[in-house]
């Protein structure tokens, strides 16, 4: 599985890592940490054989998509195991994401998550993940001092799961 995710302005970066940290800390649960998974927003996962046959198109979207202001407004649960943060779909978020999976669409040999393509994604942000339910709870807890963020979306990227590595990146003007 390969994942094309948004990437935030620094200040947002920042108190999205705030939150996973403080989520770390009180749950007990520091996955993300462990893993070093960045704050981002997945647009698509993809399932191929290679982040090769992925790379081409990926590269071929610099220059066509540009950044854009989204709100983070809400804390939300997978239940039982992810918490994470939600931002509201607005219009330049849901084209986006219909950019991208229209790209990827018909290269041979692959599958977009039926979770990833438009009209059937949720867009969030992990805060955290493989909770217990204790842990989440002690994460809902903690984040009752949510704050709605107003983020930017500067950058795109191409990356494996499991362990997460980032393979390419494209940074998008405004």
């Amino acid at each position: 599985m390969y994942l094309i995710s948004a990437y935030f302005d620094k200040n947002t970066t920042e108190q999205l890592q705030e939150y996973i940290c403080k989520i770390a800390e009180a749950s007990g649960n520091s996955f993300m940490l462990d893993n070093n998974v960045p704050p981002h927003m997945t647009l698509t996962a993809i399932e191929a054989r290679s982040i090769d046959v992925l790379v081409p198109t990926f590269e071929n979207l610099n220059n066509k998509l540009h950044g854009g202001d989204i709100s983070i407004i809400s804390v939300g649960q997978f239940m039982p195991k992810v918490i994470y943060a939600a931002p509201y779909l607005n219009q330049y978020l849901f084209h986006l994401q219909q950019d991208i999976c229209e790209a990827f669409a018909d290269i041979p040999e692959t599958t977009i998550s039926n979770y990833y393509k438009p009209l059937s994604w949720l867009p969030h942000i992990t805060l955290a993940k493989t909770l217990n339910k204790n842990q989440m709870s002690n994460a809902i807890m903690c984040m009752n001092d949510f704050k709605v963020l107003n983020a930017q979306i500067v950058r795109i990227g191409l990356a494996k799961v499991n362990p997460h590595q980032d393979v390419s990146e494209i940074s998008l003007k405004k």
